[in-house]
């Protein structure tokens, strides 16, 4: 079983698809004999990523695309659309995985949380804005994946710009999955992916090999498809040391600051730390 807009010779265009879970993800649709369209920034990293996806379609280079683009930019959206259009015709599933990193404290670094808003939030925004209507006045089965982090939900200490940005992508995948729920004869289905710990090109800068914890991008790419099949929304993506109890139990904490009025973040609160150990002693 899998999504019905995941069917061959319909087109999947993938941002951030020259590495990590994007490339993965493209690779496999593409051995689903889909047409796929890789976009990255300009550069030997998207020319391999096409080699690459195009070793696993059936087709060959016929079923691949790579188009540089900038998804911090609105014209260069536009122009991937465009370049979709011309060669492949409709969408069937928008992918929004470009992300980046190290933007900084909630007081430093203003470049830097220029720099990752205007990918990781920007660059969704600009991807619903440009391809979202065209999908759904399609009126054919079809899928909205946006790539969120857990960081975006528990917001854990170190890089504030980038949980900003992810919690900021949670709401919107939620605003529009009630969106297509409200349009009739809608047939766009919204999903919020939330991978574990996966050793991507980011995590390269900290970890010269895969940590044994880390799932790899495959893993990810594959527990995706297999929740699009089932219909999930929250596409939430154990490790292998996080398993989906601990993660919902990290979440439970998290929101009950809020609804307990604890201090935020008490999860790092030294006086917060043998209740929230406690509190977690049960996860599996």
């Amino acid at each position: 079983m899998s999504h019905p807009a995941l069917t061959p010779e319909r087109t999947a265009v993938i941002t951030g698809g020259a590495s990590g879970i994007g490339l993965a993800t493209a690779q496999r649709l593409a051995a689903l004999d889909m047409n796929v369209c890789v976009a990255d920034l300009e550069g030997d990293s998207l020319a391999s990523a096409a080699d690459a996806v195009a070793e696993r379609a059936k087709r060959g280079r016929d079923a691949v695309l790579a188009v540089p683009t900038d998804v911090s930019q609105l014209a260069s959206v536009e122009a991937l659309r465009d370049a979709v259009s011309d060669r492949f015709g409709e969408v069937a599933l928008l992918m929004n995985n470009a992300g980046t990193g190290g933007g900084g404290a909630p007081t430093a670094n203003y470049d830097g949380w220029q720099r990752v808003l205007g990918v990781n939030l920007w660059g969704v925004v600009h991807g619903l804005q440009v391809f979202g209507q065209r999908m759904i006045d399609q009126r054919t089965p079809a899928a909205i994946v946006n790539t969120g982090s857990k960081q975006g939900i528990t917001n854990p200490p170190g890089d504030a710009a980038y949980n900003a940005s992810k919690a900021a992508i949670k709401s919107l995948t939620e605003s529009l999955a009630l969106q297509l729920r409200d349009v009739d004869g809608c047939r766009v289905t919204a999903h919020l992916l939330v991978p574990g710990f996966t050793y991507t090109g980011m995590m390269t800068r900290f970890f010269e090999e895969k940590p044994a914890s880390a799932w790899w991008p495959d893993q990810v790419a594959g527990f995706l498809l297999d929740a699009l099949a089932r219909g999930d929304f929250y596409i939430l993506c154990p490790d292998n040391e996080v398993t989906p109890e601990i993660d919902r139990r990290r979440i439970e904490w998290a929101a009950g600051d809020l609804t307990q009025n604890r201090p935020a973040l008490s999860r790092w609160h030294p006086d917060y730390q043998a209740k929230f150990e406690a509190f977690m002693a049960n996860a599996d």
